[in-house]
């Protein structure tokens, strides 16, 4: 245990070392330095096994960890690799739980890449525009323009806010959040 902690503490220090924007999200993160290295210990692991699991298409799940909490969101093609990639991500050491959002494929749908990537870009620039949201502490994911969030912020007031902002953007189809606030 304690060769992991020295180990995510050397991958924290050396992610701020490489620019600010990593030393400004630390600095208004809601979880402390050893939780922060922590998370992205456990995001590094489930990344690297998806990576390297050839039933798992790395790049169609996207990984989140929030105090040893993990978010699986994307697609997937058979009900197979949705249960192995859920079987990777709780055989990792330090994971507390595990919530999905997957979705199957869909081989014909009009909410392909484009759209998702605009309806990302709207919502973060919404959350951004909101003063009273520390939208770095939001991860926004959209998967068949299904927008999930996911993320520590600091009150219930954020979570509500973030909501109604991914629900004014046009195009979002379902709106699922996974925020949790700090208080």
């Amino acid at each position: 245990m304690k060769k992991i902690i020295i180990i995510s503490f050397f991958i924290f220090l050396l992610a701020a070392v490489n620019g600010c924007g990593t030393i400004y999200s630390t600095a208004v993160d809601e979880r402390d330095m050893n939780t922060i290295a922590s998370d992205t210990t456990i995001k590094g692991a489930i990344v690297k096994k998806f990576y390297d699991d050839d039933k798992i298409k790395s790049l169609d799940i996207s990984t989140g960890c929030y105090r040893g909490h993990v978010y699986l969101v994307g697609e997937y093609d058979t009900a197979d690799q949705k249960n192995r990639a859920i079987k990777i991500a709780k055989s990792v050491e330090g994971v507390k739980n595990v919530t999905t959002y997957l979705l199957p494929k869909k081989k014909v749908d009009p909410c392909g890449t484009d759209e998702n990537l605009e309806i990302v870009g709207k919502v973060k620039a919404k959350l951004v525009g909101d003063k009273d949201i520390w939208s770095t502490n939001i991860d926004i994911k959209s998967i068949q323009c299904h927008v999930v969030l996911y993320g520590l912020v600091g009150s219930k007031k954020e979570i509500n806010k973030a909501i109604a902002h991914t629900k004014s953007v046009e195009g979002v189809r379902v709106v699922k959040s996974f925020l949790t606030s700090a208080n």
